[in-house]
Formats: C-alpha cells, sequence, structure tokens
C-alpha cells in the first residue's frame, strides 16, 4: 500500500513541476518567466522580467518573429510576441534590455504535433460552428421587455391567497396531530 502512495505522490509532484513556467533568475533577483514554458512553433509567448529599474523595454531572441516591447513598473516587466514558425525544437538565449541593464534567459521550444492532432494544450483560434451564446431555448424570452419591475396586483393577490391556503393548511394538519397524539 506504501509503494502506491509513493508512487502516486512522485506522479503527482512530478506533473505540478511540469505545470509552472520556465523561470530563469539569478541571484540578483533579475530573470525572465516565460509562459508557456515550452511553446510550439506558431506559438505567442509572455515574457515577464524581472529585475529592471525602467518601465519599458524589449526582449531579442532569434525564436521571435519581432523583439517583443515589454512595459511595466516596479521592476516588473511583461509583454508578447511570437515564435516563429521555422524555429527549430531547441533551446534558445532570450535578451532583454531595459533602462541601460541586460538580462538573460533561454526558451526551449518544442515540436509542434503532427497535423490532424491537437496539442493537450492547443488552443482553437475559432470555433468552426459557433452556437447561438446567451439563454439556449430561453433567448427568445430575453427579448422581451424587462422594465417591470415586480409582479403586477393580479399576481400579487394571487400569490397572498396561495400563501394564506398553504398557511391554513399547515395550521389544520398541525392542529389534527397534536388532537391524535392525546
Amino acid at each position: 500500500m506504501g509503494s502506491i502512495r509513493l508512487t502516486f505522490c512522485t506522479g503527482l509532484l512530478a506533473s505540478a513541476v511540469g505545470l509552472f513556467p520556465a523561470a530563469a533568475s539569478a541571484a540578483d533577483g533579475r530573470g525572465i518567466t516565460v509562459t508557456p514554458a515550452s511553446p510550439a512553433p506558431g506559438s505567442v509567448v509572455t515574457l515577464r522580467v524581472s529585475g529592471c529599474s525602467g518601465t519599458t523595454g524589449a526582449a531579442a531572441s532569434t525564436a521571435f518573429v519581432s523583439d517583443a516591447r515589454l512595459s511595466g513598473s516596479d521592476g516588473t516587466l511583461t509583454g508578447e510576441t511570437q515564435v516563429r514558425s521555422a524555429a527549430a525544437p531547441g533551446s534558445y538565449d532570450v535578451r532583454v534590455g531595459c533602462a541601460g541593464a541586460s538580462v538573460t534567459g533561454s526558451l526551449t521550444v518544442v515540436a509542434r504535433p503532427p497535423s490532424g492532432q491537437d496539442a493537450p494544450d492547443a488552443v482553437l483560434s475559432s470555433p468552426v460552428a459557433p452556437v447561438h451564446a446567451g439563454g439556449g431555448g430561453t433567448a427568445p424570452l430575453a427579448s422581451v421587455d424587462s422594465r417591470s419591475a415586480g409582479p403586477d396586483t393580479a399576481q400579487a393577490v394571487t400569490g397572498l391567497l396561495l400563501a394564506g391556503f398553504a398557511a391554513a393548511a399547515v395550521g389544520l394538519l398541525s392542529a389534527r396531530r397534536s388532537r391524535g397524539s392525546r
């Protein structure tokens, strides 16, 4: 029984480590975080750079289609760029220049899945046949004017009558039970 728990916990830990973004951080607090950690060619990546004193910067890599423009404050800059669709799988250097300082890190590009198969974290760019959203079968009812704030007089009277009958029925039933238990 103990080996099953150990195997399960080890697998869970290994899965959790694989979910975190790749980070290259130096001892001085400077670093680059790339999300997703291992993008496929053509993917859009988000860069987060810590340790920059300025409010703008630029990240460059041979893996990128173009340099990423970074902006932010409090020593953290963020930005997005796209990985070249012709980028070969492997590790690429990322260089960030900000406020006269330089931060370096790396990016690992993974192979694109064979055509016809989606990667587990693939996002479709647009649906093939979008559905009419907004209530499903109740969508026609949504076009009714909703400015009336509450029930009208007839509905209020009907509700009060039903509540009165229910109270009377409960009272009669409890009176019967109390007489029958003696």
